[in-house]
């Protein structure tokens, strides 16, 4: 057998390159880039590694120079879904804080179902320098790291102690990424000596490698039982999640809803599936949803979910699909996503399923009196989105809403630039009133709602596409927890605008907190009053020329006018800029409240009246809830 002497962390960013994904006849890199800060931990081993093999154009795995860990796999993982889960990035950092700093964003992968590869250095696997700058010592176990906290947010996890281990732990890495039902963060984590560690590697190993992603198609004898309740329905709804995108499965999708008549509302990760304007587009759905579809929901007697998780903001924590005897069928890749709500299961990828339902469905068509009252219904919820996108006709001056700056935008933007937002209020008033136009141009991480996502993410994004202009949407409390990653973007010369949204606060989880009876507790950014509270003059903080000074050329606007030139100014100056505007905490027109309940618990007993009222509408609320089965 032919070998090559390599270092472990040689042979791994060799290996790297070697491998392939391959869907539907396009064939790509499955480890596209490295991220990497680097430590004693990594530095003489994957560091080097990626110097041995050569940063030039070309290079077998380019590398990013990120700011801070977590960003790093939010960027990945903004990477990972532009490209629907065929290719991906890797993540290396040192021990300690470097490995510890993964498990937010390694959560926030496997929560939506998003590759990406960490390589954590770890402690010394001979023990002899024991213990190392950083460990953290277990008394009860030799053999435990920092890095094994990442194991309960990966999909996958090995401790690479011998340099022959990683063959086999490599390919199982390999093998997990590329499985569209078993995706999610993958962790290696490197003993820094085993990295250095020399060994003959055979040669076999670097030879490029294809991981095909399959189209499974549905069992013909469940889909006829789907087919046959589909027919049988007089008020069905289908509800697109992420899975739609990800099998890029639109056209298939929009094929199903022209032929048919069924309504299609999507979850956040779905929302796009159709655009907004398709006849059978009813919008998001479930507590951030569009009253056109959460009524449909809580009138159907049949429920399509296709590549939906059915989570709580989905169902309305398990109130909004209300009807009796209402059925559930599920198409999924993942028979654990396809079985919840009780649903008849219809394992399958996403386009592979809905061309075959289609055929199976053919000469079908919704009743026209179900299709006549959504599309009615549809028109009247067009009308809310246009007023609250309306600048006010009596002021021009105004300080402009929340809504008014998505309106703002809505205004600019062209149908290929991306919408990336996480966390906020943002995510509600996006879901219920952005005009998607095209399958990637809303991007919304809203399984983990992670605070800080959505800079790094947006960088992912436009190293993925970068002829796609990029909108990184944030609120003060987003944008203070991880601006970092704009020098980065800076660096890398991205084709993004931050759109910071000054509101002096935790603008939705104050809303949250007052509904709840906590009173808008700890939620506001403002001096402590005489009582020690936080109520007292706004925080004299200026965002912009924070932004400013991290190499961001900003934009300042203070009314809907401004806003539209601003944003215009910021699309047209090809480098990395800021829209900075602070809005009215009281519009004239406030965005549209929720249309469903979202099961957030109130305290069972308290002294404080808003509290009390709180537990009242709780309970009754509550009482709502069902299990399907």
């Amino acid at each position: 057998m032919s070998t090559v002497q390599l270092t472990t962390a040689q042979a791994l960013v060799r290996f790297l390159a070697a491998q392939y994904t391959e869907r539907d006849g396009v064939r790509r890199r499955l480890i596209a880039s490295c991220w990497g800060i680097f430590g004693h931990g990594n530095v003489a081993g994957v560091g080097q590694a990626l110097v041995e093999s050569g940063q030039g154009p070309g290079a077998p795995l380019p590398f990013h120079q990120g700011r801070n860990e977590q960003a790093m796999v939010h960027a990945a993982v903004g990477f990972a879904r532009q490209h629907n889960r065929l290719s991906a990035q890797a993540v290396t950092t040192s021990i300690g804080p470097g490995a510890t700093n993964l498990v937010t964003g390694a959560a926030l992968a496997t929560v939506n179902r998003l590759p990406v590869l960490l390589l954590p250095g770890d402690t010394f696997a001979s023990r002899i320098p024991d213990p190392v700058l950083q460990q953290l010592e277990v008394p009860y176990a030799g053999d435990l790291s920092v890095n094994d906290a990442l194991r309960p947010v990966s999909r996958y996890f090995d401790r690479v102690t011998r340099p022959e281990a990683l063959i086999p732990a490599a390919l199982q890495a390999m093998r997990v990424l590329a499985d569209p039902a078993g995706t999610g963060a993958v962790t290696l984590a490197l003993p820094q000596d085993v990295q250095a560690e020399a060994y003959a590697w055979p040669r076999e190993f670097f030879a490029e490698r294809v991981w095909r992603v399959t189209r499974p198609a549905p069992d013909p004898d469940v889909l006829d039982e789907v087919a046959a309740a589909v027919r049988a329905a007089r008020r069905p709804l289908l509800v697109a999640g992420g899975g739609v995108h990800h099998s890029e499965a639109e056209d298939a999708l929009r094929t199903l809803a022209d032929a048919t008549g069924i309504p299609v509302a999507s979850t956040q990760a779905g929302k796009g599936s159709l655009r907004h304007d398709h006849p059978a587009d009813v919008g998001g759905i479930g507590h951030t949803g569009t009253a056109v579809a959460d009524a449909l929901a809580r009138e159907a007697d049949l429920v399509l979910g296709v590549g939906t998780r059915w989570t709580d903001f989905t169902t309305a924590s398990g109130t909004l699909f209300a009807a009796d005897g209402v059925r559930f069928a599920n198409l999924n890749i993942a028979a654990f996503d396809g079985h919840k709500m009780g649903a008849t299961c219809l394992v399958a990828d996403a386009r592979a399923g809905l061309e075959a339902l289609t055929r199976a469905l053919r000469g079908h068509r919704v009743p026209a009196g179900h299709e006549a009252a959504y599309t009615e219904g549809k028109k009247r919820w067009e009308r809310t989105v246009a007023e609250a996108f309306a600048p006010d006709p009596f002021d021009a001056g105004a300080r402009p809403s929340q809504t008014q700056v998505l309106g703002a935008l809505d205004a600019v933007v062209d149908d290929e630039d991306v919408v990336v937002n996480a966390a906020g209020s943002l995510p509600g008033d996006l879901h219920k009133l952005w005009r998607a136009r095209s399958p990637r141009q809303y991007h919304l991480e809203y399984g983990y709602s992670c605070m800080g996502y959505e800079i790094p993410a947006a960088i992912g994004v436009g190293l993925a596409d970068p002829d796609r202009h990029v909108w990184a949407l944030v609120g003060d409390g987003t944008y203070l927890m991880m601006p970092g990653e704009i020098v980065t973007a800076v660096q890398e010369g991205s084709r993004l605008t931050v759109v910071l949204v000054q509101n002096h606060g935790y603008a939705s989880i104050g809303a949250l907190s007052e509904q709840t009876g906590a009173e808008r507790f700890g939620t506001a950014y403002r001096f402590r009053d005489a009582d020690g509270g936080y109520t007292g003059a706004p925080l004299p903080v200026d965002l912009a020329a924070n932004a400013a000074s991290l190499g961001l050329e900003v934009w300042r606007a203070g009314t809907v006018d401004e806003l539209r030139a601003a944003f215009a100014a910021a699309r047209a100056s090809g480098r990395p800029g800021c829209v900075y505007v602070e809005t009215d905490p009281d519009p004239a027109v406030p965005a549209p409240g929720p249309e469903a309940w979202w099961d957030v618990v109130v305290a069972e007993t308290a002294t404080r009246p808003a509290a009390r009222e709180a537990r009242t509408h709780y309970n009754h609320n509550r009482s709502h809830q069902r299990h399907h089965l």
